[in-house]
Order: structure tokens, then sequence, then C-alpha cells
């Protein structure tokens, strides 16, 4: 799923199986450290691996930090099943129920209109005067420009 180019337009490149390996030593620290992370997500008939969703603290600084973000990553055979906005869903129910977050956020390039719709499907709302500029991406990437979108409980 990570080396999948389709799947990965909207980051600066595929990860390699290392990269994968480091993600995935990243999201067990996030669990350590915070009590949440990425969850793994199956389809639950027939127990297949499809990707991930959950909340995560960003590693960067930015006008919005410290904060928590929802985010999500399918493969693409689970893309337009609703599985992902279903999935997010429930993480936000866990964030501010069982993690007592008053507010959490996600973030995209404003091509990524599938990230778009979930977030607008779950209740994001964005306000443009917080757009960015990824800072862990090179002044002049295409990629750098990032949409930010809010959520509170209620």
């Amino acid at each position: 799923m990570n080396a999948d180019s389709v799947v990965m337009e909207h980051f600066a490149e595929p990860l390699t199986r290392a990269q994968s390996d480091e993600l995935i030593e990243r999201i067990e620290d996030g669990f350590e450290a915070n009590g949440f992370g990425l969850w793994a997500l199956e389809v639950r008939r027939a127990g297949e691996f499809i990707g991930f969703t959950g909340l995560a603290v960003p590693e960067f600084e930015a006008h919005f930090t410290p904060a928590v973000e929802i985010g999500w990553r399918l493969a693409r055979s689970a893309w337009g099943n609703g599985y992902a906005t279903e999935a997010a869903r429930a993480v936000l129910s866990f964030g501010f129920e069982e993690a007592g977050l008053n507010e959490v956020v996600s973030f995209t390039v404003p091509t990524n209109r599938r990230s778009l719709a979930v977030m607008e499907r779950i209740g994001m709302s964005r306000d443009p005067r917080d757009d960015f500029d990824h800072p862990g991406l090179p002044e002049g990437h295409l990629l750098r420009p990032h949409v930010l979108y809010r959520v509170r409980p209620g």
C-alpha cells in the first residue's frame, strides 16, 4: 500500500519497505507515548487488511501545533466503500469520548479530493486562514501547500 504510487500520490513519494517499517515503529511509539495511534483497518467479513486510520501527533511545528491529527490511508482496492469515513467517525468518537481531546485536526494538499471529502463527511471544517505550507517539504514543492481542517466535540 505505501509503495503504491496512486495511493501515495499526495505524499512526497511512495515508501520503501524500510520506510514502511520505520512508520510502523513510529506508530507503535505513538501508542506508548500518547495512548493512541494509527489502527490497522480490516474488512470485518473477510479479515482483509485494507489500511489504517487513527490519531497521531504531528512531528513538525506549525501555527496549529501542538495538535492531534486524524489520518487514514487505504489500499486502492478499499476506495469508494465508505471504509475511511466509517473508521474516521469511530476514531473521533474515541478521541473525544475516551482520550478526552478538545480538538482534532487533519490536513492534506488541496488536490486530495478523497481525503477532503472524508474530512467534510465527518464534520470537519476549514478556515482558509489556517492553510499552511508543510515544513517537511522544500520551498516550491508542488505538495507543500496544505489545507487544515478542524473539528471539536459535540
